[in-house]
């Protein structure tokens, strides 16, 4: 039969058994070794993937298998049966194992599927209609019940906090569950003495009756000390413990599962749970850490764990990640008060697959979240953190020079961070000192403790101190950051005048000083122990400090030189025209930058801790200056570096890949390898495709016409080969190891002596993505991106010659960049 009919004759098989007949001598297994050509194989093949409709129409079903009964033999009990195995989806199949990462084409095609099935249901009982309905409604109610536990959730965490930090200096005598602001709430003390009233004590006021002298101050720094080691040790205990994917912010393995990758137990309860009670510990242990960055991990947790209360987020992990992407938004929300710079975060930092829809839900999780939050009140003051601030002074635009300056300073400090801080993780992973964490987790805070006690600014929170930087001085604020020399003759209403420096303020400027030095080197060894550590706040407290000593400088610069040209025009005396709590807001946002390399949400963030939008150019100069100067010097955030340090598959979005090699240079395997595994779409028996599995280690395999022609049929995963073969063996009659495994619609023709024969099409992927050998790999890299593809099979002439995997993919541009690729572990 010449090429043309063969072609000719495929349209009219659909008609009626005896063209299937016709057709069904080409399916002989001894047909592909004739004089057939590599065209018709292919032609065959066609013909047999065109043949997927058939499994719609009933009919046709019904006299295949008449047509085939008196082919297949008897199998093992002497019935003639083809097995149709899979009809109905196997528990496990379709799902993925741990570190692997999951097909983001075949995800969203099997929901589209889902979603066409029941539309189309909807329209023919009222009881479909209301399971459509439901089904629509069911990604907002699950954005509700998110954004109410997270919220929640946020709430006991900064209540806990917040007591457990005081309660390492005192305890409250009205009720020891008050910390000591709510203790001195009914007191009749005067405002200066707010701090001072009887019904808190001090552990020393509490052990030896009195407050005073060099006996009680080493008594309450003891107390302090103990109660640090106390915490911290409980904290690094419960998570090695109980949930070692509780340690650290978090953040870089939420970047990576949202990408696509899997990794059992992160998101799980037993990590929620933990990560809540050893945040609150270590926040309260006084180490140089924050709870926002773990904050995001808790609200990831509470989306993925309520995710299978619905049944289409649940068996769906692309649909999954979406969700993931809105409890992020919301856990920034909760962290910050912030849920326009929740949502943006969400969107610039975290997120690989961001649709609309997302965006909507997003916002309305972040929305609930801080609503949530805000009826809990957890600060007592109306607001969902405790540095929120409202400046009402305008700047000028000579200020812009300080603020470029905090800029520069702060991608400084950030890209100083990043590089101290990875050779500090790295040698924590290749040496012994990643043996003790519970040893260095004690030293560090032991050495914090003992170094923070002296320094009224270091023994504080940090979230207190950044309260306290940002604050504009009043005529009522008792803090030695605003004793200056007053003149009230001069004072205008609310707004007090630039004034000279008191005695208090020049105390202040050297412990803030010193207060820096601490913060900046003992960050980089608290980042990345093993307890929950955040590295918003501390980053911020860096830049809030030195914000504030550049800001009191420029003040008192303008106070006493008020004549000199860059001030005349502007800043008369008696004027207020320097506000140094701006400047700590300045400095803050462009430290975080230069960490995290954020930008829009960064700004939006401080913009909605500040309530005033005169300050957003400020803001923005100084955010892009930080991160231009700190991508000047590494292209890498923090998250990104942590990335890279941990060996997780992430393929970043946001670099380009300008070398000029082809898919061939970068495939499996390569000219000096064995060749490709394979397997054939109707000839490899049971006991074949087992060895061929129990052999190697790779996660799917192609399918083939014939390992001769190499033509490609399909795609299947090796965990569901495996389940599949499994379930065959012990549900359905007269499956042994030798029995034909059949990928096609129609399998070829057997002996009545032979075994049943076991069809698994349904769990070929038909259509992988393919490329030709020439593809240039900057291409290919962008397929992957935007595809989220898992692999990427190689042809050249339409035979297959290779394939291409994610990994391989990273371990080309590591290798591009001059960087060991064997660095790409999964570990």
């Amino acid at each position: 039969m010449d090429f043309p009919a063969c072609a000719l004759k495929i349209l009219p098989l659909l008609a009626g058994l005896e063209a299937l007949a016709m057709d069904q001598k080409g399916y002989h297994r001894g047909s592909f070794q004739s004089g057939t050509s590599d065209e018709d194989m292919l032609e065959i093949a066609g013909a047999s993937l065109d043949f997927s409709v058939a499994d719609d129409d009933p009919p046709l079903d019904r006299e295949m298998g008449a047509g085939f009964s008196s082919y297949n033999g008897g199998g093992m009990n002497g019935t003639s049966t083809m097995l149709d195995f899979l009809e109905e989806p196997l528990p496990g199949v379709g799902t993925y194992e741990d570190f692997n990462t999951i097909d983001w084409v075949r995800e969203k095609s099997r929901d589209r599927d889902r979603h066409r099935e029941i539309t189309s249901r909807s329209k023919e009982s009222t009881w479909a209609l209301l399971h459509s309905v439901s089904d629509a409604f069911s990604g907002w109610l699950l954005m509700l019940l998110i954004g109410l536990l997270a919220g929640s959730l946020a709430g006991l965490i900064d209540i806990s906090a917040h007591w457990m930090t005081d309660l390492k200096e005192g305890v409250c005598l009205a009720g020891f569950w008050f910390n000591h602001e709510h203790c001195c709430w009914k007191s009749n003390t005067t405002f200066t003495d707010r701090d001072k009233c009887p019904e808190w004590k001090s552990w020393s006021q509490l052990i030896l009756g009195h407050g005073e002298g060099a006996f009680a101050y080493i008594l309450n720094y003891l107390m302090y000390v103990i109660w640090a080691l106390m915490f911290s040790l409980l904290a690094v205990l419960l998570v090695k413990g109980f949930a070692p994917y509780a340690c650290g912010s978090g953040i870089p393995e939420i970047k990576t599962i949202l990408s696509g990758f899997i990794i059992r137990g992160y998101l799980g309860k037993w990590t929620l749970v933990i990560k809540t009670i050893t945040l609150v510990l270590a926040v309260s242990s006084g180490l140089s850490l924050g709870k926002e960055g773990p904050l995001v991990h808790v609200a990831c947790c509470c989306g993925n764990i309520l995710c299978h209360l619905f049944t289409k987020y649940r068996k769906n992990e692309a649909k999954r990640r979406e969700v993931l992407s809105a409890a992020a938004a919301a856990g920034v929300s909760v962290a910050f008060g912030a849920p326009i710079g929740g949502v943006l975060f969400s969107l610039e930092e975290v997120s690989y697959y961001f649709p609309l829809k997302t965006l909507w839900r997003s916002f309305f999780a972040a929305l609930v979240a801080a609503f949530t939050l805000r009826s809990i009140n957890p600060f007592g003051n109306s607001r969902l953190v405790l540095f929120y601030v409202e400046f009402h002074m305008p700047w000028h635009l000579l200020e812009l020079v300080p603020f470029i300056l905090l800029g520069i300073f702060g991608g400084l400090w950030g890209a100083f961070f990043i590089r101290s801080n990875i050779a500090w993780c790295r040698r924590r992973k290749t040496t012994r000192l990643g043996k003790y964490p519970v040893l260095e987790v004690l030293v560090v805070t032991a050495i914090t403790a003992v170094l923070a006690f002296p320094n009224e600014y270091t023994r504080m929170s940090t979230s207190e101190l950044i309260s306290e930087l940002f604050n504009d001085c009043g005529i009522l604020d008792s803090s030695k950051l605003c004793e200056y020399v007053n003149d009230f003759n001069s004072t205008k209403g609310d707004d007090l005048p630039d004034r000279a420096a008191g005695p208090g303020v020049y105390t202040a400027m050297w412990q803030l000083a010193l207060a820096l030095i601490m913060k900046v080197f003992i960050t980089i060894f608290t980042f990345g122990m093993k307890v929950p550590s955040g590295l918003f706040i501390p980053s911020m407290a860096v830049g809030a400090i030195a914000g504030r000593l550049l800001g009191v400088a420029v003040e008192q610069l303008a106070f006493y030189h008020h004549d000199w040209a860059i001030f005349s025009g502007w800043c008369s005396p008696g004027a207020d025209c320097i506000t140094p709590g701006l400047y700590a807001m300045v400095g803050a946002a462009a430290c975080l930058g230069g960490v995290t390399r954020m930008t829009v949400s960064l700004v939006v963030i401080m913009f909605e801790l500040t309530g005033g939008l005169e300050y957003i150019v400020p803001l923005m100069a100084a955010a892009m200056t930080s991160k231009w100067v700190a991508d000047a010097i590494g292209r890498e955030g923090i998250y990104d570096a942590h990335i890279r340090l941990n060996g997780y598959p992430f393929l970043e979005a946001k670099e380009e890949f300008s070398h000029k090699t082809r898919a061939m240079d970068v495939m499996r395997p390569r000219k000096s390898d064995p060749a490709l595994t394979v397997i054939t779409q109707d000839t490899m028996s049971v006991e074949d495709v087992e060895s061929i599995v129990s052999s190697t280690t790779y996660s799917g395999y192609p399918v083939v016409v014939s390992r001769a022609s190499q033509r490609l049929v399909g795609f299947v995963l090796r965990r569901d080969l495996i389940i599949s073969i499994e379930n065959a063996r012990k549900k359905q009659d007269g499956i042994v190891s030798t029995s034909i495994i059949c990928f096609t619609d129609y399998c070829p023709p057997l002996p009545p002596s032979s075994p049943s024969v076991l069809k698994l099409r349904s769990i070929l992927d038909l259509s992988p993505f393919t490329v030709t050998d020439e593809t240039p790999m900057e291409i290919v890299v962008d397929i992957f991106r935007k595809l989220g593809l898992r692999q990427c099979l190689v042809t050249h002439n339409g035979k297959l010659l290779g394939i291409i995997t994610k990994k391989d993919v990273l371990k080309h541009i590591a290798q591009m960049a001059n960087q060991d690729p064997e660095s790409i572990l999964f570990n």
